[in-house]
Protein backbone atom coordinates (compact mmCIF):
# COMPACT_ATOMS: atom_id res chain seq x y z
CA UNK A 1 0.00 0.00 0.00
CA UNK A 2 1.20 3.42 -1.16
CA UNK A 3 1.75 5.85 1.40
CA UNK A 4 3.13 9.92 1.08
CA UNK A 5 4.17 12.09 3.49
CA UNK A 6 3.13 16.03 3.91
CA UNK A 7 5.57 17.75 6.26
CA UNK A 8 8.78 17.50 6.16
CA UNK A 9 10.11 18.73 9.55
CA UNK A 10 11.08 17.44 12.64
CA UNK A 11 8.92 14.48 13.27
CA UNK A 12 9.21 12.76 9.46
CA UNK A 13 12.44 11.35 10.37
CA UNK A 14 11.18 9.36 12.93
CA UNK A 15 8.30 7.69 10.40
CA UNK A 16 10.75 7.20 7.96
CA UNK A 17 13.12 5.47 10.13
CA UNK A 18 10.72 2.98 11.47
CA UNK A 19 9.43 2.02 7.77
CA UNK A 20 11.82 -0.63 7.48
CA UNK A 21 9.35 -2.28 9.93
CA UNK A 22 6.41 -2.78 7.48
CA UNK A 23 7.16 -3.82 4.04
CA UNK A 24 3.20 -3.58 3.37
CA UNK A 25 4.15 -0.07 3.64
CA UNK A 26 6.03 1.91 -0.07
CA UNK A 27 6.79 5.61 0.06
CA UNK A 28 5.23 7.00 -2.64
CA UNK A 29 6.99 10.91 -1.70
CA UNK A 30 6.76 13.75 0.34
CA UNK A 31 5.61 17.07 -0.23
CA UNK A 32 5.98 20.48 2.30
CA UNK A 33 5.02 24.10 2.18
CA UNK A 34 8.05 25.34 2.19
CA UNK A 35 10.55 23.80 -0.88
CA UNK A 36 13.12 24.20 0.74
CA UNK A 37 12.42 21.85 3.57
CA UNK A 38 11.43 19.37 0.49
CA UNK A 39 14.59 19.52 -1.23
CA UNK A 40 16.88 19.18 2.12
CA UNK A 41 14.41 16.02 3.10
CA UNK A 42 14.45 14.48 -0.11
CA UNK A 43 18.67 14.76 -0.65
CA UNK A 44 18.88 13.25 2.76
CA UNK A 45 16.56 10.02 2.55
CA UNK A 46 17.24 9.90 -1.26
CA UNK A 47 13.22 9.86 -1.56
CA UNK A 48 11.04 10.98 -4.29
CA UNK A 49 8.58 14.28 -3.84
CA UNK A 50 6.14 16.32 -4.92
CA UNK A 51 6.00 19.53 -5.81
CA UNK A 52 2.81 20.59 -3.47
CA UNK A 53 -0.24 19.02 -1.99
CA UNK A 54 -2.33 19.26 -5.09
CA UNK A 55 0.43 16.83 -7.01
CA UNK A 56 0.21 14.85 -4.20
CA UNK A 57 -3.29 14.48 -4.05
CA UNK A 58 -3.86 13.87 -7.76
CA UNK A 59 -1.54 10.73 -7.52
CA UNK A 60 -3.95 7.94 -8.31
CA UNK A 61 -1.21 5.71 -6.47
CA UNK A 62 -1.43 7.03 -3.37
CA UNK A 63 -2.94 5.20 -0.63
CA UNK A 64 -2.93 6.59 2.52
CA UNK A 65 -1.54 10.24 3.21
CA UNK A 66 0.20 11.04 6.27
CA UNK A 67 -0.15 14.79 7.64
CA UNK A 68 2.98 15.78 9.51
CA UNK A 69 2.28 18.88 9.43
CA UNK A 70 1.94 21.60 12.26
CA UNK A 71 -0.89 20.83 14.14
CA UNK A 72 -2.90 23.95 13.41
CA UNK A 73 -2.64 22.37 9.62
CA UNK A 74 -3.69 19.31 10.49
CA UNK A 75 -7.67 19.88 9.72
CA UNK A 76 -7.03 21.53 6.61
CA UNK A 77 -4.44 18.90 4.91
CA UNK A 78 -6.64 16.04 6.46
CA UNK A 79 -9.77 17.50 5.19
CA UNK A 80 -8.30 18.08 1.51
CA UNK A 81 -6.91 14.61 1.42
CA UNK A 82 -9.94 12.92 2.56
CA UNK A 83 -12.36 15.01 -0.61
CA UNK A 84 -9.55 13.49 -2.51
CA UNK A 85 -10.25 9.96 -1.91
CA UNK A 86 -7.74 9.25 0.41
CA UNK A 87 -7.60 7.18 3.45
CA UNK A 88 -5.59 10.02 6.59
CA UNK A 89 -3.06 8.67 9.04
CA UNK A 90 -2.67 12.47 11.56
CA UNK A 91 0.14 13.24 13.66
CA UNK A 92 -1.43 14.62 17.06
CA UNK A 93 -4.18 15.76 17.30
CA UNK A 94 -6.82 15.15 15.39
CA UNK A 95 -8.00 18.26 15.19
CA UNK A 96 -7.51 21.06 17.66
CA UNK A 97 -11.05 21.61 17.78
CA UNK A 98 -13.72 18.83 18.90
CA UNK A 99 -16.18 20.29 16.01
CA UNK A 100 -13.15 20.08 13.09
CA UNK A 101 -12.33 16.28 14.02
CA UNK A 102 -16.29 15.35 14.18
CA UNK A 103 -16.12 17.00 10.66
CA UNK A 104 -13.37 14.92 9.57
CA UNK A 105 -14.72 11.30 11.20
CA UNK A 106 -17.94 12.31 9.56
CA UNK A 107 -16.21 12.95 6.24
CA UNK A 108 -14.29 9.81 6.72
CA UNK A 109 -17.17 7.73 7.27
CA UNK A 110 -19.24 9.38 4.49
CA UNK A 111 -16.54 8.90 2.07
CA UNK A 112 -15.60 5.55 2.94
CA UNK A 113 -12.24 5.87 4.09
CA UNK A 114 -9.96 5.28 6.76
CA UNK A 115 -8.73 8.63 9.36
CA UNK A 116 -6.58 7.97 12.82
CA UNK A 117 -4.37 9.96 14.77
CA UNK A 118 -0.93 9.59 16.59
CA UNK A 119 0.28 8.30 18.52
CA UNK A 120 0.45 4.11 18.31
CA UNK A 121 1.51 3.82 21.60
CA UNK A 122 -1.34 1.60 22.84
CA UNK A 123 0.07 -0.97 20.56
CA UNK A 124 3.75 -1.22 21.44
CA UNK A 125 4.78 -4.32 22.87
CA UNK A 126 4.77 -2.95 26.58
CA UNK A 127 1.10 -1.63 26.12
CA UNK A 128 -0.06 -4.72 24.41
CA UNK A 129 1.31 -6.87 27.59
CA UNK A 130 -0.21 -4.26 29.96
CA UNK A 131 -3.52 -4.85 28.18
CA UNK A 132 -3.11 -9.15 28.15
CA UNK A 133 -2.44 -9.08 32.32
CA UNK A 134 -5.36 -7.12 32.91
CA UNK A 135 -7.27 -9.44 30.65
CA UNK A 136 -5.55 -12.18 32.78
CA UNK A 137 -6.93 -10.37 35.70
CA UNK A 138 -3.60 -11.12 37.03
CA UNK A 139 -4.08 -7.73 39.89
CA UNK A 140 -7.68 -8.46 40.28
CA UNK A 141 -9.94 -5.42 40.25
CA UNK A 142 -8.49 -2.62 38.62
CA UNK A 143 -10.06 0.39 41.23
CA UNK A 144 -7.23 3.61 40.06
CA UNK A 145 -5.20 4.73 37.55
CA UNK A 146 -2.01 7.02 37.66
CA UNK A 147 -0.44 7.60 34.30
CA UNK A 148 2.23 11.11 34.00
CA UNK A 149 3.44 12.58 31.25
CA UNK A 150 5.75 14.89 32.42
CA UNK A 151 9.04 16.07 30.55
CA UNK A 152 10.72 18.44 32.68
CA UNK A 153 11.57 21.90 32.13
CA UNK A 154 11.69 22.02 28.84
CA UNK A 155 12.25 26.24 27.98
CA UNK A 156 15.59 25.96 30.31
CA UNK A 157 17.03 22.97 28.10
CA UNK A 158 18.87 23.79 24.67
CA UNK A 159 15.75 23.07 22.42
CA UNK A 160 17.03 25.61 19.96
CA UNK A 161 20.10 22.95 19.30
CA UNK A 162 17.71 19.77 18.89
CA UNK A 163 17.83 18.80 15.12
CA UNK A 164 16.55 15.51 13.61
CA UNK A 165 18.76 13.06 11.57
CA UNK A 166 17.99 14.80 8.22
CA UNK A 167 19.05 18.41 10.04
CA UNK A 168 15.57 19.85 10.54
CA UNK A 169 15.27 21.71 14.00
CA UNK A 170 12.68 21.17 16.77
CA UNK A 171 9.66 23.34 16.15
CA UNK A 172 9.83 25.10 19.18
CA UNK A 173 7.76 27.86 18.90
CA UNK A 174 4.81 25.43 17.64
CA UNK A 175 5.34 23.24 20.48
CA UNK A 176 4.69 25.58 23.47
CA UNK A 177 1.96 27.36 21.43
CA UNK A 178 -0.03 24.14 20.79
CA UNK A 179 0.90 22.96 24.44
CA UNK A 180 2.45 19.66 26.32
CA UNK A 181 -1.31 18.36 26.91
CA UNK A 182 -2.35 18.15 22.99
CA UNK A 183 0.82 17.09 22.05
CA UNK A 184 1.50 14.46 24.61
CA UNK A 185 -1.63 13.41 26.46
CA UNK A 186 -2.76 10.89 23.69
CA UNK A 187 0.35 8.65 24.77
CA UNK A 188 -1.25 7.37 27.75
CA UNK A 189 -5.21 8.38 26.63
CA UNK A 190 -5.11 6.00 24.39
CA UNK A 191 -3.68 2.98 26.61
CA UNK A 192 -6.44 3.70 28.55
CA UNK A 193 -9.18 4.00 26.75
CA UNK A 194 -7.66 0.88 24.87
CA UNK A 195 -7.67 -0.99 28.37
CA UNK A 196 -11.03 0.40 30.12
CA UNK A 197 -13.14 1.51 27.36
CA UNK A 198 -14.82 5.34 26.55
CA UNK A 199 -14.30 7.22 29.28
CA UNK A 200 -18.31 8.97 30.51
CA UNK A 201 -16.35 12.06 32.06
CA UNK A 202 -13.25 14.33 33.08
CA UNK A 203 -12.53 16.99 35.66
CA UNK A 204 -9.29 18.54 34.84
CA UNK A 205 -7.39 21.61 35.65
CA UNK A 206 -4.80 23.58 33.28
CA UNK A 207 -2.82 26.21 33.80
CA UNK A 208 0.23 28.52 32.11
CA UNK A 209 3.21 28.37 35.28
CA UNK A 210 5.98 29.44 33.22
CA UNK A 211 4.70 32.85 31.87
CA UNK A 212 8.05 33.80 29.36
CA UNK A 213 9.40 30.94 27.98
CA UNK A 214 11.37 32.26 24.92
CA UNK A 215 12.83 35.15 24.32
CA UNK A 216 13.55 35.39 20.54
CA UNK A 217 10.05 34.72 19.01
CA UNK A 218 6.52 35.87 20.12
CA UNK A 219 4.68 33.13 21.15
CA UNK A 220 0.86 33.12 19.87
CA UNK A 221 -0.74 32.21 22.10
CA UNK A 222 1.39 32.95 25.03
CA UNK A 223 -0.98 30.82 27.95
CA UNK A 224 -0.99 28.04 26.88
CA UNK A 225 -1.01 25.55 29.28
CA UNK A 226 2.31 23.90 30.59
CA UNK A 227 0.64 21.63 32.75
CA UNK A 228 -2.70 19.92 33.29
CA UNK A 229 -3.92 17.57 35.85
CA UNK A 230 -7.26 15.37 34.42
CA UNK A 231 -9.49 12.81 36.70
CA UNK A 232 -11.32 10.68 34.01
CA UNK A 233 -13.94 8.67 35.04
CA UNK A 234 -14.84 5.79 32.37
CA UNK A 235 -17.36 4.04 31.81
CA UNK A 236 -16.58 0.87 33.25
CA UNK A 237 -16.48 2.65 36.68
CA UNK A 238 -12.67 3.12 36.65
CA UNK A 239 -10.69 6.25 37.32
CA UNK A 240 -7.31 7.32 36.06
CA UNK A 241 -5.50 10.56 37.17
CA UNK A 242 -3.62 11.85 34.39
CA UNK A 243 -0.58 14.67 34.44
CA UNK A 244 0.85 16.50 31.99
CA UNK A 245 3.09 19.40 32.44
CA UNK A 246 6.81 20.53 31.05
CA UNK A 247 7.29 21.85 34.02
CA UNK A 248 7.54 18.65 36.76
CA UNK A 249 11.08 16.44 36.17
CA UNK A 250 10.56 13.83 34.23
CA UNK A 251 8.24 11.30 35.01
CA UNK A 252 6.62 8.89 31.99
CA UNK A 253 5.07 6.30 35.13
CA UNK A 254 2.36 4.44 34.96
CA UNK A 255 0.67 2.33 37.77
CA UNK A 256 -2.52 0.39 37.86
CA UNK A 257 -4.03 -0.51 41.14
CA UNK A 258 -6.05 -3.42 41.65
CA UNK A 259 -7.76 -5.26 44.60
CA UNK A 260 -4.47 -8.18 44.57
CA UNK A 261 -1.70 -5.71 43.54
CA UNK A 262 -0.19 -3.16 41.08
CA UNK A 263 0.80 -3.41 37.53
CA UNK A 264 3.51 -0.57 36.16
CA UNK A 265 5.74 0.57 33.08
CA UNK A 266 8.42 3.18 33.63
CA UNK A 267 8.30 4.88 30.11
CA UNK A 268 5.39 4.68 27.23
CA UNK A 269 7.98 5.82 25.04
CA UNK A 270 10.21 2.88 24.95
CA UNK A 271 7.60 0.40 23.22
CA UNK A 272 10.03 -2.54 24.79
CA UNK A 273 9.64 -1.25 28.08
CA UNK A 274 9.73 -3.91 31.17
CA UNK A 275 6.13 -4.99 32.63
CA UNK A 276 6.06 -5.43 36.86
CA UNK A 277 3.12 -6.76 38.85
CA UNK A 278 3.73 -6.49 42.87
CA UNK A 279 1.14 -8.12 44.63
CA UNK A 280 -0.15 -7.96 48.15
CA UNK A 281 1.08 -9.67 51.38
CA UNK A 282 -0.82 -10.54 54.19
CA UNK A 283 1.62 -10.82 57.31
CA UNK A 284 0.02 -11.36 60.32
CA UNK A 285 -2.88 -8.72 60.79
CA UNK A 286 -1.69 -6.75 57.89
CA UNK A 287 -1.70 -6.29 54.36
CA UNK A 288 1.28 -4.83 52.79
CA UNK A 289 2.60 -4.18 49.13
CA UNK A 290 5.52 -6.62 48.37
CA UNK A 291 8.49 -4.43 47.60
CA UNK A 292 9.70 -6.76 45.00
CA UNK A 293 8.57 -6.22 41.38
CA UNK A 294 8.36 -8.97 39.31
CA UNK A 295 8.45 -8.82 35.57
CA UNK A 296 5.53 -9.84 33.66
CA UNK A 297 7.31 -11.45 30.08
CA UNK A 298 6.28 -9.14 27.02
CA UNK A 299 3.94 -10.59 24.36
CA UNK A 300 6.93 -10.48 21.95
CA UNK A 301 10.39 -9.08 21.36
CA UNK A 302 9.97 -5.45 20.36
CA UNK A 303 12.13 -4.40 17.12
CA UNK A 304 15.57 -2.81 17.63
CA UNK A 305 15.52 1.17 17.01
CA UNK A 306 18.38 3.08 15.65
CA UNK A 307 17.04 5.99 16.35
CA UNK A 308 18.75 8.67 18.89
CA UNK A 309 17.47 9.93 21.88
CA UNK A 310 15.18 8.32 24.75
CA UNK A 311 12.56 7.24 23.01
CA UNK A 312 12.25 3.89 20.94
CA UNK A 313 8.90 3.80 19.33
CA UNK A 314 7.69 2.85 16.09
CA UNK A 315 5.67 5.82 14.48
CA UNK A 316 4.63 3.80 11.61
CA UNK A 317 2.91 1.21 13.36
CA UNK A 318 -0.06 3.40 13.40
CA UNK A 319 -0.15 3.29 9.53
CA UNK A 320 0.40 -0.14 9.11
CA UNK A 321 -2.47 -0.81 11.44
CA UNK A 322 -4.56 1.37 9.36
CA UNK A 323 -3.07 -0.53 6.02
CA UNK A 324 -3.55 -3.82 7.39
CA UNK A 325 -7.25 -3.09 8.50
CA UNK A 326 -8.04 -1.79 5.40
CA UNK A 327 -6.57 -4.47 3.24
CA UNK A 328 -8.15 -7.07 5.68
CA UNK A 329 -11.48 -5.42 5.25
CA UNK A 330 -11.62 -4.61 9.24
CA UNK A 331 -12.27 -1.88 11.62
CA UNK A 332 -8.47 -0.16 12.69
CA UNK A 333 -7.63 -0.71 16.10
CA UNK A 334 -7.06 3.07 16.14
CA UNK A 335 -10.40 3.33 14.06
CA UNK A 336 -11.67 6.98 13.23
CA UNK A 337 -14.63 6.88 16.56
CA UNK A 338 -11.53 5.68 19.13
CA UNK A 339 -9.32 8.46 17.77
CA UNK A 340 -12.15 11.33 17.92
CA UNK A 341 -12.75 10.24 21.03
CA UNK A 342 -9.20 10.24 22.41
CA UNK A 343 -8.80 14.24 20.78
CA UNK A 344 -12.01 14.91 22.94
CA UNK A 345 -10.81 13.63 25.94
CA UNK A 346 -7.07 15.51 25.16
CA UNK A 347 -9.01 18.79 24.09
CA UNK A 348 -11.30 19.00 27.14
CA UNK A 349 -8.38 18.56 29.79
CA UNK A 350 -6.06 21.61 28.12
CA UNK A 351 -9.49 23.39 27.85
CA UNK A 352 -9.91 22.82 31.25
CA UNK A 353 -9.00 26.29 32.67
CA UNK A 354 -11.44 27.74 30.45
CA UNK A 355 -14.58 25.37 31.29
CA UNK A 356 -13.71 25.14 35.14
CA UNK A 357 -16.69 22.67 35.01
CA UNK A 358 -16.74 18.67 34.68
CA UNK A 359 -17.16 17.69 31.06
CA UNK A 360 -19.33 15.25 29.59
CA UNK A 361 -18.19 13.14 26.95
CA UNK A 362 -20.02 13.65 23.57
CA UNK A 363 -18.46 10.70 21.91
CA UNK A 364 -17.93 6.28 22.05
CA UNK A 365 -16.38 3.74 20.47
CA UNK A 366 -16.82 -0.02 20.04
CA UNK A 367 -14.81 -2.15 22.20
CA UNK A 368 -11.11 -2.56 20.28
CA UNK A 369 -9.43 -5.85 19.97
CA UNK A 370 -5.90 -6.91 21.05
CA UNK A 371 -2.96 -7.62 18.21
CA UNK A 372 -3.27 -10.73 16.74
CA UNK A 373 0.75 -11.27 18.19
CA UNK A 374 -0.55 -10.32 21.84
CA UNK A 375 -3.27 -12.79 22.49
Amino acid sequence: MKIAIVGCGFVADYYLSTLPFHPQLELAGVTDKVPERIQKFSDFHAIPTYASLTELLADPQVDIVLNLTNPRNHFEVSKAALEAGKHVYSEKPLAMAIDDAKTLVTLAVDQGLHISSAPCSALSETAQTVWKALQDNIIGQVYLVYAEMDDGLVHTMPYQQWVSTSGMPWPYKDEFEVGCTLEHAGYYVNWLTMFFGPAQSVTAFSSCLVKDKVQDVTLEPDDTPDFSVACIQFQSGIVARLTCSIVATHDHQLRIFGHDGVLSVHDCWNYGDPVYVQRMLRIRRKVLMNPIKQKVPLVRKPPKFKTRGAQKMDFCRGVAEMADAITENRPSRMAADVSLHNNELAIAIQNALATGAPYQLTTTFEPLQPMTWAK
